[in-house]
């Protein structure tokens, strides 16, 4: 049955709060020690569902709002509330030792400050004298401590809070010339997004900052011109995220990954709500205010996420530099192949990213269509940290044509010698130099110039490949089209590429060639190496970056 936006919303509100009512108050109080912001979220989640009798909520709701209220209050109480203090305005970001002794952080007001603008307003008629006195006190402190009043310089997810947090604080306290700077920065990230593109690219935890502050001051603007240009900025964020969608998977390369984000897509509660194509999981590994606030994507924008019977090959220019100002033109080269079923892609160049985090090339699958980990992809590490499946090192060089991916390491003599490897859960079968596999609608083809070892876990494969000088192909061939090769399982589609594997070999000058002909009979040559520049060809004619385009 087909559900709609505000039915997807009151279906997390009413799972988090069960989870919220369940979960014991710690002996401080808390429900949460590691993230305060935690507490305020899973606290506003009982709120709502005890106030509103219209979401499925069997407890008692009286017992319920006087938890999230009890919560509240305590959270507001870690503000630091002193005018003259160097933390004013702040919270502390984790609890520990004890709250009180926790120190201040920047980071829990930038994001809950402004949500709190919105709880207070939209549910304020609902709340006891104490809990709405306490937070309109807090509310004022946040505007007094002016954490927003920070220039716009490298356009990241830090300023698009400051931008949303000086319009929602500008008209809440009739701050006209605050409200104006939130504006004239509202138009410059506008200009800057639509013509150098975005520089976090696929940053989730960051991504839905940005969606989350800018959809809080749409949703609490008064002045309807400023609410449409905050529109037009709300419909290119989700036109982007539509781009780099595929069933809940957050396809291509990524300027910073955690754990829920990969080598598993888990931070989907606002992909849920807003598309709804796949089954909402389990685990919810951060709430925020996917619950509470939404800006429906268009129906062009929802056409390109949903509507994917067309393979799409897209080239995009990113930003260059997350800790500089960014210059005008200089960029980075990022390449996804989608199609119905899969996408294959990642980013040219390799960038240092914020804490190392950036992730190179993958293979893409909707989350419906395997079990555990919906990624594969190989990496060289930058440091080993057992089941750690990030930070990767820069000792790597990509190639990239529609299905396939090559990618080949050179590793110096003191760094590990070895690469990693994640594939899903599917029917797969070994070789001495490749594995083949089904998952879900697709098979995969993976040919490593090295031996390698694979251990399968709860919800993937891992593997291992040693050696100093390396490459991995991927080929994603879709079931249909593997059919029409006469290959209807993973073992014929083994016979078939058997002897079509790629050519791995050392030039004179030390470069590494890796040849290989891919299942639609484009051939694909890519060599790397000390010497000098990757060279890249389909067919004989070099790889050009001349069609790629921000947007």
């Amino acid at each position: 049955m087909t559900t709609s936006l505000q039915q997807r919303q009151d279906e997390l509100t009413a799972r988090i709060a069960a989870a919220a009512f369940h979960k014991p108050e710690l002996s401080h109080g808390y429900l949460f020690e590691n993230d305060i912001r935690d507490n305020f979220y899973y606290a506003s989640y009982l709120f709502a569902a005890a106030v509103n009798p219209a979401i499925a909520f069997d407890v008692d709701r009286k017992e319920a709002k006087e938890k999230a209220e009890r919560v509240l209050i305590r959270v507001i109480a870690l503000q630091d509330q002193q005018p003259a203090s160097s933390t004013y305005s702040h919270w502390p970001l984790n609890l520990r030792p004890t709250p009180q002794e926790a120190s201040k952080n920047t980071l829990p007001v930038e994001l809950m400050g402004s949500l709190m603008v919105y709880f207070t307003d939209r549910y304020a008629q609902q709340m006891s004298g104490e809990l709405k006195d306490t937070m309109e006190q807090a509310l004022f402190h946040v505007y007094r401590g002016h954490f927003y009043r920070k220039p716009m310089d490298h356009y990241n997810h830090h300023e698009a809070k400051y931008t949303a947090a000086k319009l929602i604080f500008g008209q809440r306290y009739q701050d006209s010339a605050l409200f104006e700077d939130g504006l004239q920065s509202l138009r410059a990230t506008y200009r800057h997004v639509t013509t150098e593109g975005m520089p976090e690219y696929g940053a989730l935890p960051w991504f839905w900052h940005w969606v989350q502050a800018y959809t809080c001051a749409w949703t609490l603007m008064q002045d309807q011109a400023v609410r449409k240009e905050l529109g037009h900025l709300l419909d290119w964020l989700w036109q982007y995220r539509a781009t780099y969608y595929l069933g809940g998977a957050w396809v291509g390369p990524h300027s910073r990954i955690w754990p829920h984000d990969m080598p598993q897509d888990t931070n989907v509660l606002h992909d849920y709500v807003q598309f709804g194509d796949f089954t909402l999981p389990e685990a919810m590994p951060r709430t925020e205010y996917a619950g509470f606030l939404v800006y429906e994507a268009n129906a062009a924008t929802r056409q390109l996420a949903l509507e994917r019977q067309e393979a799409l090959e897209i080239r995009r220019l990113v930003p260059k530099g997350h800790d500089s100002r960014h210059l005008p033109g200089d960029h980075l080269h990022s390449y996804v192949y989608r199609t119905e079923h899969a996408a294959v892609g990642g980013i040219y160049e390799r960038i240092r990213e914020f804490d190392n985090e950036q992730h190179r090339w993958d293979v893409a699958l909707p989350l419906d269509s395997v079990q555990g980990v919906n990624h594969a992809y190989f990496f060289h590490p930058d440091q080993e940290a057992p089941g750690d499946y990030r930070h990767q090192s820069e000792y790597s060089e990509v190639c990239f044509h529609r299905g396939t991916v090559m990618a080949s390491y050179d590793i110096p003599a003191d760094k590990p010698a070895y690469i990693k490897g994640c594939l899903p859960l599917g029917e797969w079968t070994e070789r001495e130099s490749a594995i083949f596999g089904r998952c879900g609608n697709v098979y995969l083809a993976v040919f490593l110039m090295q031996p390698y070892t694979c251990e399968v876990l709860a919800d993937r494969r891992a593997l291992r490949s040693e050696g100093s000088r390396n490459a991995v192909v991927v080929e994603v061939i879709d079931a249909g089209a593997a059919s029409a090769l006469g290959t209807d399982s993973v073992e014929a589609l083994a016979a078939y590429l058997q002897d079509r594997q790629p050519q791995f070999s050392l030039t004179a000058e030390d470069q590494l060639n890796i040849v290989y002909t891919d299942t639609s009979g484009d051939t694909i040559v890519f060599e790397s190496g000390p010497s000098s520049a990757p060279q890249r060809s389909i067919n004989g004619i070099a790889v050009s970056f001349e069609a790629y385009t921000v947007a």
